[in-house]
């Protein structure tokens, strides 16, 4: 099965994201400019990575969710198509408006850097199936703009809906309600602001990632 990272200007967990994707699948991930102008059609599933795309200028995701590529994410999106964001990716889905809400600087104005403990508030979702009773993970965080902000509405609806995938043992950033990470309502979009493709192996501090990767792929 196919995968592709999508690469902006500054991503910097582009690498650890097709690496994840390597281990799951067993075949390299393919790596997509975002100057590009379209996913290969045997694309099955997207990543959007961590970084600090376009510098983190203007607004965190802002300018990276006008870069050409996108325009085509979101159709194929809407369409069905898997896409997952992580970190600064998920800030790009929320600017592109595949995901509700925004993320807002971190309550303390403070960069977090450090494993979270993460509560799994849905485990009947395509990226959290394989996880089945287990009730927490840890997975890194660093950001500076975590803090998930919706209006009441839109929570209550995440709530009602069972789009809240992970929340917040302990909010390091100020997000409303705990919440660490949603779906969109189909379920096929999915982002987070921890980094579960940096808890991939053992010998970088823990395997609770793997199970979220693999939940999606043997969804597809």
């Amino acid at each position: 099965m196919k995968t592709a990272v999508i690469t902006f200007p500054a991503s910097n967990c582009n690498r650890d994201a097709a690496v994840a994707l390597e281990k799951i699948t067993g075949h390299p991930a393919q790596m997509i400019w975002h100057r590009e102008t379209e996913i290969p059609d045997d694309v099955r599933f997207v990543v959007l990575p961590g970084g600090f795309s376009y510098g983190d200028y203007l607004r965190c995701g802002a300018m990276a969710s006008r870069s050409p590529i996108v325009k085509d994410l979101v159709a194929k999106a809407n369409n069905g198509l898997a896409v997952a964001g992580f970190c600064n990716g998920f800030q790009v889905l929320t600017e592109a408006g595949l995901l509700p809400g925004a993320l807002m600087r971190n309550k303390n104005l403070k960069f977090v850097c450090r494993p979270e403990t993460l509560k799994i508030a849905n485990n009947d979702t395509r990226f959290t199936s394989k996880y089945g009773t287990k009730s927490e993970v840890i997975f890194p965080v660093a950001h500076h703009d975590g803090n998930y902000f919706a209006d009441d509405e839109t929570l209550g609806r995440l709530e009602k809906e069972g789009r809240v995938v992970f929340r917040y043992a302990n909010n390091p950033n100020g997000s409303a309600r705990d919440i660490a990470g949603i779906v969109n309502e189909a379920g096929n979009v999915f982002g987070m602001m921890p980094h579960p493709e940096r808890a991939v192996d053992p010998l970088h501090g823990g395997t609770d990632g793997i199970d979220l990767f693999k939940s999606i792929i043997e969804s597809i």
